[in-house]
């Protein structure tokens, strides 16, 4: 059976989500700022042109931010998100077989598409994601996923792909081998890289040269296999269903400053809320959550605070009222007086499969009602939409989320028009 794929991957993706909603600022210098503000987590081209390296601190690019040089973002999941399974349903139109590897990348099985002009259906792809979307990507084409990433990370570097690389022909193959480096190569981590460079393999191309004995001696199972990837011959099949997430964080910024308790505990509320339904959409359950605030590190007039506090649970769970009861123990923890709060959120680790949760023998939580309520609150949500059911701690008054005249996080419906029911 023959194999090709195509791997789509998103340019600097939580960039590109900000510009979607601001055109104005294409071209311009862009970055997007960690859950605290405290460091750069994503740069536009602009950006990195500049010398904004990925990790650098704030204060280290504050000037550039003060004087509008570099336009810089809180960190928005809750777009990022949708962005995401915006580009990701665009892509599901081009073939039915689709493995979403990362928030940002998917593969696309083309085996039934060599008949066809490969590099015009790769731009029609991109064309239509860029159109659809707003989002802009790159495609690396292949008969294998680690020759297709190759490809992609060509296609973006090259100004002649100009983000589009298909590479079967074994000339154009062996010449994208030889233009890799041997650290670019995907599943080569930094200890193999030096490994490798010690000892005059500095290219893709000079691994593929490798004896399979050598490789599988010092590189194990999974080396012969990427060996055997990079040579061509396909290893590694597609996965069209995703693996469950070892960590999931739900956080986005005010719509407003917050400077009172109850207001940021309804936001930590809904938060640690949407953690749960992600948890049930996985069949998960978490051990661990960690509350966080920070105050707006952009205004100079503020007092600046940041708190997180981490909880373990006695039993990994995913039921909202469990998790917002301890979300609001841990935002108690940590909450001071006297500042204006302008994000938190909340982050849940420690994830075991729900039917490999251990029990506590002196738990005493009725984990089976828990289960059926949430049953009911999941399938009045796929009914009737995101809002409409949730925790009472949750409350009623949303404009701590958005201003009322903002769209709600599917920018279709705006927060005021969305009636609510909630379950105390």
């Amino acid at each position: 059976m023959t194999t090709l794929f195509a791997l789509c991957d998103c340019n600097n993706f939580y960039a590109s989500c900000e510009r979607v909603f601001k055109p104005a600022l294409n071209g311009k210098p862009v970055v997007v700022l960690s859950n605290n503000d405290g460091c750069v987590i994503a740069r536009s081209n602009e950006a990195k042109a500049l010398g904004i390296q990925m990790g650098e601190p704030l204060f280290k690019i504050r000037n550039l931010v003060d004087n509008r040089h570099v336009h810089a973002f809180s960190s928005n999941y809750v777009l990022y998100g949708d962005m995401s399974d915006r580009v990701m349903q665009t892509l599901s139109m081009f073939t039915p077989n689709v493995e979403i590897y990362s928030i940002d990348e998917c593969f696309l099985d083309l085996g039934d598409f060599y008949d066809i002009d490969l590099f015009s259906y790769a731009w029609n792809i991109k064309r239509t994601v860029q159109q659809w979307t707003g989002i802009p990507v790159s495609l690396g084409v292949a008969p294998t996923k680690a020759l297709a990433k190759v490809a992609n990370k060509l296609a973006k570097k090259s100004s002649k792909a100009k983000g589009v690389l298909v590479l079967t022909d074994p000339y154009h193959i062996r010449k994208a081998l030889e233009a890799t480096k041997i650290e670019d190569v995907w599943g080569i981590g930094t200890q193999y890289a030096k490994f490798l460079k010690k000892r005059n393999i500095h290219t893709a191309y000079d691994f593929t040269q490798l004896s399979e004995n050598w490789v599988r001696k010092h590189m194990t199972v999974v080396g012969v296999r990427l060996l055997k990837e990079l040579r061509g011959e396909s290893c590694l099949e597609l996965e069209e269903v995703a693996p469950p997430k070892k960590g999931i964080c739900t956080s986005r910024s005010f719509g407003k400053k917050l400077n009172n308790f109850e207001e940021v505990q309804e936001a930590t509320a809904t938060y640690a809320a949407k953690c749960a339904k992600k948890l049930r959409q996985q069949k998960s359950c978490a051990r661990m959550i960690t509350v966080f605030v920070n105050t707006n590190w952009f205004s100079e007039r503020d007092s600046q605070y940041h708190g997180s506090k981490t909880i373990c649970l006695p039993v990994a769970s995913n039921s909202d009222i469990e998790l917002i009861h301890y979300a609001n123990i841990a935002l108690k923890a940590i909450y001071r007086d006297g500042y204006w709060y302008k994000k938190s959120g909340v982050v849940v680790t420690d994830i075991v499969p729900e039917n490999q949760v251990q029990l506590d023998l002196l738990d005493t939580v009725d984990r089976e009602k828990h289960a059926k309520l949430m049953e009911v609150i999941d399938g009045l949500t796929d009914k009737f939409g995101r809002g409409k059911v949730s925790v009472a701690t949750q409350g009623v008054d949303k404009s701590w989320l958005l201003r009322s005249d903002m769209k709600s996080p599917c920018y279709t419906t705006r927060l005021s028009e969305i009636p609510s029911v909630y379950v105390g």
